[in-house]
């Protein structure tokens, strides 16, 4: 199924919304799929063109949603869906504060988003088994996550902390009280 799909109208729609709208309260029936897809690196296509406007691509990421293992723009009055490939967010900058809880990672996307990983915002590895690749994400919002660049990925290890298990070594981050795995040594 394919729809029309109109980003000035959706620009209207969304005129003065400056952060994250309600999205869980909007409930628009759904118009079908448009050919817009966000590459495993982060960029975002529209017809198979870049969408080159960085402020186009920071609205639309306002209105990301997932719903099982699809993703959405939604509007109050429309709901399409896109393709993404990885993930839907790139996590490109880490910040080191004290909070209340110790240390805290603060990570930034490319959109603009400021996540603190935390219970909510866990990190968590995916390790390839074929080339033992890792793939670091972090959940953003919505049940989406944001894939961890190569070189943010090697700044928390170098904050990690060594942790045996048994037989096991294990490195780990900590942010916000918790505890998360880098992965086994």
């Amino acid at each position: 199924m394919s729809t029309t799909f109109d980003p000035a109208a959706v620009s209207q729609q969304l005129e003065g919304e400056a952060t994250i709208p309600p999205l869980a309260s909007w409930n628009p029936e759904f118009c079908g799929d448009i050919d817009m897809k966000i590459a495993r690196d982060g960029r975002w296509y529209y017809e198979g063109s870049p969408i080159g406007r960085e402020a186009m691509v920071k609205m639309f990421s306002r209105i990301l949603w997932k719903e099982g293992d699809r993703y959405f723009l939604k509007t109050p009055v429309e709901k399409v869906g896109i393709q993404v490939e990885d993930a839907p967010f790139q996590v490109i900058g880490v910040e080191h504060e004290i909070g209340d809880r110790g240390p805290e990672l603060i990570f930034t996307t490319a959109t603009g988003d400021r996540v603190r990983a935390d219970a909510e915002h866990p990190l968590r590895v995916e390790v390839d088994p074929r080339t033992k690749e890792p793939s670091p994400y972090l959940m953003i919002r919505f049940g989406m996550e944001g894939r961890i660049g190569r070189n943010l990925f090697y700044q928390l290890v170098e904050l990690g902390r060594m942790v045996q298990h048994g037989r096991t070594t294990e490195l780990v981050v900590d942010s916000a009280g918790e505890t998360f795995s880098l992965g086994e040594l």
